[in-house]
């Protein structure tokens, strides 16, 4: 920082070691309403307002002005801010013309505090939780109808976002449906879907969000409608599809995009395996699976299937599971190394479906489809900051784009 007047240069630690050892000797706390950043917060505010004031006049404080308009004083007024209530003296204008921007007219709360709320609310709190946090944290009072009208500013955003045009070419999408709970009449458990696309530019791009028709699980009819939406939003073809053994699921992707090849998602099949066995057994069942989807042709992994299955036949579910995803698990192994590495990325799908559900359990149910799309929309938008739903795929992208470019030769440009 430069001094304006002086011309010399600012050191913002030297300044802040000052203030810090100011407070400690006249015992003023950092944090609190009369702590230390309340009255840096309050004394920039008010600087700030002031200056607003004289450039809306057009002459500094005490000092003389050619119109009719002049200075009349201030207002109290106490703001919500990220360090807690502040109290700040407003300037006022004779005629009432000012309207500041700083702390706008009737603004109680600075936006980073709305940033505040809809934070928590990704993680899943409820209206009564952010408005304890406020409680507890600044020892300020905000009512549940406030925390709910600043959720309800992201439904245009959502909307708009729900809506928005998407790429020409996706080289993978992944789909896949969260069991949301919704009070309707009765608590249901009710299948919400999720698409997630990498982007030819290898960032992993949230497609969209839906709430799932009433009475019934996740089915394939509804898929068919969810993928033809994609697609009429303009992402026209697609390379691979991954997705979990639903029963018809791969025809409503081949209808959508005859091109597409399907592929039974490894993490849900792997997953599913375990639901089959003992919790002492997974470990050794995921090491004994492991050869299975890493071998490098389908006959090797065939035979390597055949050792698991003979090894593990006290589980006899666990071997009709594999058998019946066989055919649309197979595909996973005709592709390049690079290839596998993106479809198998657990860690970003993993790690994104937790955060729904992480959030999903902290609010155990939902009075509407409404209020569960806001909070999984609330949940994508935390995830990235633009508001896209876009964030980077893999770090080493440019080997598994040119593994694309000669599989899918002449569909990915």
């Amino acid at each position: 920082m430069i001094d304006p007047v002086t011309g010399e240069i600012i050191d913002q630690q030297e300044i802040a070691e000052q203030l810090l050892a100011q407070a400690r000797e006249q015992g003023v706390s950092l944090v609190g309403p009369d702590g230390l950043l309340a009255g840096l917060t309050k004394t920039v505010l008010e600087t700030a307002l002031e200056a607003e004031m004289t450039e809306h006049l057009g002459y500094e404080k005490h000092g003389s002005g050619s119109g009719e308009n002049a200075r009349n004083g201030t207002r109290s007024k106490t703001v919500l801010t990220e360090v807690g209530p502040v109290q700040i003296e407003v300037p006022r204008d004779r005629d009432g013309s000012f309207t500041p921007a700083i702390v706008r007219k009737r603004q109680r709360r600075l936006d980073g505090i709305d940033e505040i709320v809809l934070s928590l609310t990704a993680r899943g709190l409820t209206t009564g939780e952010v408005a304890a946090h406020f409680a507890d944290v600044y020892g300020a009072s905000v009512a549940k109808d406030t925390i709910s009208k600043i959720t309800d500013k992201v439904i245009e955003e959502m909307t708009e976002w729900s809506n928005r045009p998407l790429d020409r070419f996706y080289p993978v999408v992944f789909i896949d449906a969260l069991v949301v709970k919704v009070r309707d009449g009765q608590v249901r458990n009710k299948p919400f879907y999720i698409a997630i696309g990498v982007s030819v530019n290898g960032e992993r791009d949230i497609l969209g969000i839906w709430a799932g028709a009433d009475g019934g699980g996740e089915g394939a009819k509804f898929w068919l409608g969810v993928l033809t939406e994609i697609k009429n939003r303009g992402a026209e073809d697609v390379g691979i599809v991954v997705c979990d053994g639903l029963k018809g699921l791969p025809e409503s992707i081949t209808t959508c995009w005859t091109e597409a090849t399907v592929q039974t998602c490894v993490i849900h099949l792997i997953r599913n395996t375990f639901r089959y066995a003992s919790r002492a057994h997974w470990e050794e069942l995921a090491r004994d699976l492991r050869p299975v989807y890493t071998a490098s042709t389908v006959d090797a992994a065939w035979a390597r299937f055949e050792e698991f299955e003979q090894k593990w036949d006290r589980y006899p579910a666990i071997g009709k599971l594999w058998r019946n995803a066989w055919t649309e698990f197979i595909p996973f192994l005709d592709w390049d190394l690079e290839i596998r590495k993106v479809i198998c990325t657990t860690n970003a799908i993993e790690s994104l479906n937790a955060r729904y559900r992480r959030a999903v359990r902290a609010r155990g149910h939902f009075p509407n489809d409404a209020a569960a799309l806001k909070c999984l929309y609330l949940v994508t938008r935390s995830l990235d900051p633009t508001g896209k739903g876009r964030a980077r795929w893999i770090t080493r992208w440019k080997p598994a784009l040119n593994a694309f470019a000669i599989a899918f030769e002449g569909r990915i440009n």
